[in-house]
């Protein structure tokens, strides 16, 4: 007989778990045969004691299987990418219709946002109509004609993971490598991928705040992704700023279609995009080299291509068909807008990023729980960078707002986040490391 409980004392006591444990333990989430109480004791049981290598790919492989893995009849590489969320991260939103632009399909599942990072779907749902949950009939018929299409998970695709998560976030157990590479890697290989590429962020406006902790992230989860038949390459960025210039729904969707129609207002965001699509062209066989890579995205970005494909994506999903042109009759705007003031002057020397993000909780654009609803129309614009120099009186950025008092108290809030310096800071460094598609030796699947 079978018992969950002794699957959960196993790992308890540091063993490692059979395959044919961790098929039935995944298999109890999806038919609820396994309680919520059993779920989260497996949780901690491998939060304190870990996973190697093989269970975390046969518990990946598990969590995708619980529901539909797409097949897609393209003829052309199935490419996606993830990131591990931060600050003013929309590269998603422009680099989907590059790689589709280049001779990708990507079908991209989000999520939404929670806390101080941003949400992809969130920042969809501010264009009126687009639908970011159609069925996967509308799924897959708008990858194959329009190359790309940004949406959220549906019923069909992982659904033990969803289960899953929920407990673990309410159990003290997000934290755990093993569980964040499974639960990111069921959904995106669900999807039927031949490529993806990770964007691993570190830094004070990341949850990995070290280089070291994101590398044991990227790591894993290249490792696993590659264990399961899906190349895999992950790069370890930067988050210790805001990668835009904008952080908030409307107003990160407006800088992006900015920059899909070629005004590059951030080079930081810019960067990290071009550098993410030019390892997922060499990856999915569509280039001969890096210098060959980035030739073909920069002609799919300035020939307008990329931004040809954003706005079919769009009017497919239910939005308006010119968004390149009338965004800004379909996105909301904030009743109040409110400069950020230098207090002083002197050169942005550093910015604690994180709590520039959780000033998006009070303007009303970010969650608290998965539950809360969220106007997307606020947030911040104008955002300053390190390095960059300042005047006492001009604007450290721009709130976005629904009441002169939450603006008001947001902004004394963003001044302290800024930290002013009469020396300019060293040169950031945006990409830390690469980690290439391969295993760890003697691993097995």
């Amino acid at each position: 007989m079978w018992l969950a409980q002794e699957v959960i004392r196993q790992k308890r006591d540091g063993s490692a778990l059979a395959e044919s444990d961790i098929l039935r333990f995944v298999q109890g989430i999806t038919d609820e045969s396994v309680s919520e109480g059993q779920i989260a004791a497996m949780a901690m049981a491998i939060y304190l004691n870990g996973m190697n290598l093989s269970e975390r790919t046969k518990l990946t492989k598990a969590l995708r299987d619980s529901g539909s893995v797409m097949e897609w009849m393209v003829d052309g590489p199935v490419v996606d990418k993830h990131s591990s969320g931060g600050v003013g991260d929309f590269v998603s939103l422009v680099l989907g219709p590059i790689l589709a632009a280049c001779g990708c399909y990507v079908p991209m599942i989000s999520g939404r946002g929670l806390g101080h990072t941003g949400g992809t779907l969130d920042k969809f749902d501010s264009i009126a109509g687009y639908n970011t949950h159609p069925d996967l009939g509308t799924f897959r018929r708008v990858v194959k004609e329009c190359g790309v299409a940004i949406v959220g998970q549906t019923a069909e695709l992982a659904p033990a993971d969803g289960r899953l998560y929920s407990i673990r976030d309410v159990t003290g157990t997000v934290e755990s490598v093993d569980l964040i590479t499974a639960s990111i890697l069921a959904k995106k290989l669900a999807e039927g991928l031949d490529v993806l590429v990770m964007d691993v962020k570190v830094g004070n406006g990341a949850f990995m705040q070290s280089i070291d902790e994101g590398l044991k992230l990227a790591t894993s989860i290249v490792n696993v992704a590659n264990n399961a038949g899906t190349n895999t390459t992950a790069l370890i960025t930067d988050m210790s700023q805001p990668l835009a210039r904008t952080a908030g729904n409307a107003l990160e969707m407006k800088e992006a279609i900015a920059l899909l129609k070629g005004e590059v207002r951030s080079q930081r965001l810019w960067t990290v995009t071009l550098e993410l699509a030019k390892t997922g062209l060499c990856a999915a066989g569509l280039a001969t080299s890096d210098a060959d890579a980035e030739a073909k995205v920069m002609h799919a970005w300035k020939s307008g291509k990329a931004a040809e494909h954003f706005e079919k994506m769009v009017s497919e999903l239910g939005g308006p068909s010119h968004i390149l042109t009338s965004y800004e009759q379909h996105m909301p705007k904030a009743m109040i807008t409110k400069p950020v003031l230098a207090l002083r002057d002197g050169y942005v020397y550093s910015t604690q990023t994180r709590d520039i993000g959780l000033e998006l909780i009070p303007l009303g654009g970010a969650r608290k729980v998965p539950s809360d609803d969220i106007n997307h129309a606020v947030g911040l614009s104008d955002l300053k960078f390190p390095g960059e120099y300042v005047s006492k009186g001009q604007p450290l950025a721009v709130i976005h707002a629904e009441s002169e008092e939450v603006a008001n108290q947001v902004s004394i809030n963003l001044q302290n986040a800024y930290h002013l310096s009469t020396q300019a800071p060293e040169e950031n460094i945006l990409i830390h490391r690469v980690i290439p598609a391969s295993s760890e030796p003697g691993s097995s699947s």
